[in-house]
């Protein structure tokens, strides 16, 4: 099989990081709970992914670093933890319904949220969108660093100057730039950042962190047993214990640190190379296509993370990707579970075949896509 799906989750895993998850479950028990040895090396390991991701994207402390069962739930922790009533929220018109559904809920709340046009390639324009939304009760920029359709790449740190020029705080959805494109925190100034641990960082799924760096810790979305203050029924007010309640996946959070060991030894800037020659090599031979739909320009590094979504002519996407697989081949298609990025560019009501390779995916298998697609698009 050729697996092109890697938006969703990475696959295969690298062998570093099936080894970790094995190893933890052979080896540890519940962290911080007990004074036993098993226990001690549960902890251990969960400090040692927790500073892995803390170098990673340059964090102030291993403590500003929560671990999440995704970047769905480090979302909704940070718009449901900090947002009160009367507040106003900007998102980008590209949002994944992780965030548009928590901030939909939130209206009942008193919470209301605008979202602005982006404009592909052009960041003056982009940053102008949100700061024409800005009014005296916005309280907060929520942006996805990359469309997980489109694959365009948003100026977040332009966003977050913007933000705090404003007396704002930002929250930027990394689900599909964290292992692709640099991020630092300490220096862009995010003061939360929201990632997926198995999507570009190559853990294992049901993994996802939350970086927070400045502004409010938010109220937790579940409360309970830390390790930590067990006398106290109230829940702890710092980092990470306030977030972090319940027994830990310690299989996954393993798993998640040897993954992102793998991303830094190859490097980000090494992995973006080799995709993008990946994707402008399936771009231009679908532009030869008169069948194919494409919906932007070829994507360059500045302005997009190596994703590429297109259709055929007359084959409802959906349909398209079944055939697809008759060849082998794993796509995505459909909406994606982001109706406003599709919205965008008018194929709500088609969806789209989505393409995403990873580190594994070779030339040979962008070959194979494009020979099959001419075959389907006759």
């Amino acid at each position: 099989m050729i697996y092109l799906d890697n938006s969703a989750t990475t696959l295969p895993k690298p062998q570093q990081v099936r080894e970790a998850c094995a190893l933890a479950v052979r080896n540890s028990a519940n962290p911080g709970r007990s004074g036993h040895e098993p226990s001690i090396k549960a902890s251990e390991e969960i400090f040692r992914a927790r500073k892995a991701a803390a170098e990673f994207f340059n964090a102030p402390s291993e403590n500003c670093v929560v671990f999440t069962h995704n970047c769905t739930t480090a979302l909704n922790t940070v718009i449901k933890g900090v947002l009160k009533s009367g507040d106003h929220v900007i998102v980008s018109e590209l949002e994944h319904n992780a965030v548009m559904r928590p901030l939909e809920s939130m209206k009942a709340r008193g919470v209301s949220w605008s979202a602005v046009k982006i404009y592909p390639g052009d960041n003056d324009m982009t940053v102008n969108s949100f700061r024409q939304a800005i009014t005296i009760k916005t309280r907060m920029i929520i942006c996805t660093h990359a469309s997980n359709v489109w694959g365009i790449r948003l100026p977040v740190e332009r966003l977050a100057a913007l933000a705090h020029e404003y007396g704002l705080l930002i929250a930027v959805d990394a689900a599909q730039s964290a292992g692709i494109v640099p991020i630092d925190v300490a220096e862009s100034r995010i003061d939360y950042l929201c990632t997926a641990g198995h999507k570009g960082l190559y853990g294992p799924m049901a993994t996802g962190l939350l970086i927070i760096t400045g502004g409010i810790i938010p109220e937790p979305l579940t409360e309970g047993g830390t390790g930590s203050y067990s006398m106290s029924l109230s829940q702890p007010s710092e980092l990470p214990d306030r977030l972090e309640s319940g027994t830990p996946d310690l299989s996954g959070i393993a798993g998640l640190r040897a993954g992102i060991e793998f991303v830094s030894h190859r490097g980000t800037e090494a992995a973006a190379a080799h995709e993008f020659m990946l994707i402008k090599r399936l771009y231009r031979g679908l532009s030869g296509n008169n069948a194919i739909e494409l919906y932007l320009p070829e994507p360059e590094p500045a302005h997009f993370v190596p994703i590429l979504s297109f259709n055929i002519r007359g084959v409802d996407s959906e349909t398209a990707a079944k055939k697809l697989g008759r060849y082998g081949i794993a796509v995505r298609a459909g909406l994606h579970c982001s109706p406003a990025a599709h919205r965008a560019f008018g194929t709500e009501e088609k969806g789209a075949v989505r393409i995403s390779p990873s580190v594994f995916t070779t030339a040979r298998d962008i070959d194979t896509v494009l020979s099959a697609v001419r075959k389907i698009s006759g």
